[in-house]
């Protein structure tokens, strides 16, 4: 039987192991769109609200699928949609393929309905590969090169492919001449151990031999070498603080993981990077140098990709291979010196003593009275009810601060939030994604109500669309619910020294879980400290998608592991600027912040 091109095209995808595509329909996919309906087996089409959230789904499906995600739309305005979510796959490396309808080749260059230069719009964000198909002829080789690519290098790529293109006979590439032949899609790219040259390792195990007080920073290149950084940890009596992309490599109960780094991390993290002599930094491109150690300490550097590394410190040695080859290949090498025992002993206690204070710091905070209800409370009440195999993604915003802070986050738990672009409304879709990636898990996303509006509220609908294709159908929403866009406000308290402005910040009232009883889910509403626990309990134990409501105080403060002078006099004078939640913010910092100061128990 003759195959039309689309039809190829989904045969192809399913022989490279897609089964999910998150699109919206338009006229210029119109062909794809028909085609998914005839072949049997082929990739399911998962209807979203929006091009964009298109785009986070495929993100999210493939951060936690370890796969490569699909997303397509029509040309034009579809198009313009997918960017967002495109580049935040870009900025966090993972590998996305996006499909795009283009105007028929006849009308090309005519001014067309929704023809625009597609090359243009998409040469940067899927600058690894971009290319459109104009005859049947460049389809095997045009998709392979793209899937191949995106996998290889965890990019976004893009393939155009005109109405008309779509709907004509599929003819393979000919053993002739300017055509190009592909292979059949293999389902591994890449892998295999890249190690560095014997040199570097040796170089490296010298430095990190000579430390007494080493610090390890792990980000998400380290997933997959959990035990190869411990071992590490364990042979250098070494601390481990995690870039917030990496906060599910290790689980926070080990007593000499510190956790987040940051302008959002903990204490116990920028103590260990005060104090250390040696880092060693494995598969991390946090940006945030000042975080780091003092420059002048010595640094050893472990990424796979050579783009990226000695960025971000001025490291003595870079070790260009995977974490967990290469750890292994230094662990073999290290050889410690005795007398840097007893330091090092030392060390490890003074960082665990700083780990075991700071949780105490945390339950102390979460418990501070608000009005209604302390933010933290929200995040700090899920973590013991966090279930083994659970995954979570956050949102940009305040409620990053408190995922980043107070979720422990146990040895099989996932997560994830948008780490470079650091857009806002990707953690629902992010989460629809989880759910196609990983049916058999449940999922919960923590929102600021800033982005539940901007993008939440409609692809609740999306989750209710879909949740009987999940083995367990728990996907719970959790709705920090202000009535401020929080995190700009104390940006602008902070780091502007100006007062809260109303009229960009207030957002409008409404009922997150009513809205999500009135499209059919279960809504949950928290008004007092007192029902936060039993609210999770209740939404981890439901049989479908449910959002919690939590009327929480936007006036509790994020305040960084070290606030310098100049946040802290420009908080000041937001104050006194007459900022309208002025009172509040005072009795609410202070309360905060006097817990680091006074003692605790646990």
């Amino acid at each position: 039987m003759v195959q039309n091109v689309a039809d190829h095209l989904l045969r192809r995808l399913s022989q490279w192991g897609v089964t999910e595509i998150f699109g919206y329909p338009g006229d210029s996919v119109n062909g794809l769109v028909a085609q998914m309906a005839e072949v049997e087996d082929g990739p399911r089409f998962i209807q979203s609200r929006h091009e964009e959230m298109s785009a986070f789904e495929a993100v999210g499906y493939a951060k936690f699928g370890g796969r490569l995600g699909v997303c397509m739309a029509t040309g034009g305005p579809g198009a313009v949609h997918l960017l967002n979510g495109l580049y935040d796959a870009k900025l966090d490396h993972v590998p996305v393929l996006a499909i795009v309808g283009q105007a028929s080749r006849s009308a090309m260059g005519g001014a067309y309905q929704q023809e625009i230069d597609l090359h243009s719009l998409f040469k940067d964000v899927s600058s690894a590969f971009l290319e459109t198909v104009n005859v049947p002829q460049q389809l095997p080789n045009v998709l392979d090169r793209a899937v191949r690519t995106a996998l290889s290098e965890r990019a976004p790529t893009t393939v155009i492919i005109p109405a008309d293109v779509q709907e004509l006979d599929y003819a393979p590439p000919e053993h002739a001449f300017k055509h190009v032949p592909s292979s059949a899609p293999d389902r591994v790219v890449g892998g295999g151990t890249v190690l560095p040259p014997e040199s570097e390792l040796d170089r490296a195990a010298e430095v990190i031999d000579a430390g007494e007080r080493v610090a390890i920073l792990v980000g998400q290149g380290a997933r997959g070498a959990s035990e190869e950084v411990l071992a590490l940890a364990d042979a250098t009596g070494a601390g481990i603080a995690k870039a917030l992309l990496g906060k599910d490599v290790l689980p926070d109960a080990l007593p000499q993981v510190t956790g987040s780094i940051g302008l959002l991390g903990t204490k116990p993290s920028w103590e260990l990077m005060r104090d250390c002599d040696t880092l060693v930094i494995v598969g991390s491109n946090l940006p945030y140098s000042q975080f780091l150690p003092p420059f002048g300490r010595r640094a050893v550097e472990i990424d796979i990709d050579p783009r990226y590394i000695g960025m971000r410190y001025p490291t003595e040695v870079n070790l260009v291979g995977d974490a967990a080859g290469t750890l292994r290949a230094l662990l073999e090498r290290l050889d410690p010196a005795d007398e840097l025992r007893k330091g090092r002993n030392h060390w490890r206690a003074t960082v665990e003593k700083n780990v075991r204070r700071w949780w105490e710091v945390l339950d102390a905070q979460a418990g501070v009275a608000a009005d209604p209800v302390n933010p933290m409370l929200a995040v700090s009440e899920l973590s013991p009810r966090l279930p083994d195999d659970a995954v979570v993604t956050a949102d940009s915003g305040s409620a990053t601060n408190w995922y980043a802070r107070f979720l422990r986050f146990g040895e099989d738990n996932r997560g994830s939030l948008s780490g470079t672009l650091a857009t806002m409304g990707c953690a629902v879709p992010y989460a629809i994604g989880a759910k196609f990636a990983a049916p058999t898990r449940p999922v919960i996303a923590l929102v600021g109500d800033g982005a539940m509006q901007m993008n939440g509220l409609m692809e609740l609908l999306t989750a209710r669309r879909y949740q009987d294709l999940w083995d367990d159908p728990r996907l719970v929403v959790c709705v920090l619910h202000n009535n401020d866009l929080n995190q700009v406000t104390w940006e602008l308290r902070a780091m502007a020294g100006s007062p809260k402005t109303p009229y960009s910040q207030e957002l409008p009232d409404m009922s997150y879980a009513a809205f999500a009883e009135s499209v059919g889910l279960v809504g949950i509403v928290v008004e007092r400290p007192e029902e936060m626990g039993p609210a999770w309990d209740r939404a981890l134990e439901a049989q479908g998608p449910v959002v919690i409501d939590v009327h929480c105080d936007g006036d509790v403060p994020p305040i960084p592991p070290q606030a310098e002078w100049s946040q802290v006099t420009d908080t000041v004078k937001s104050l006194l600027n007459g900022d309208p939640d002025g009172a509040g913010v005072a009795a609410r910092g202070l309360a905060t912040k006097i817990q680091e100061f006074l003692p605790h128990g646990r």
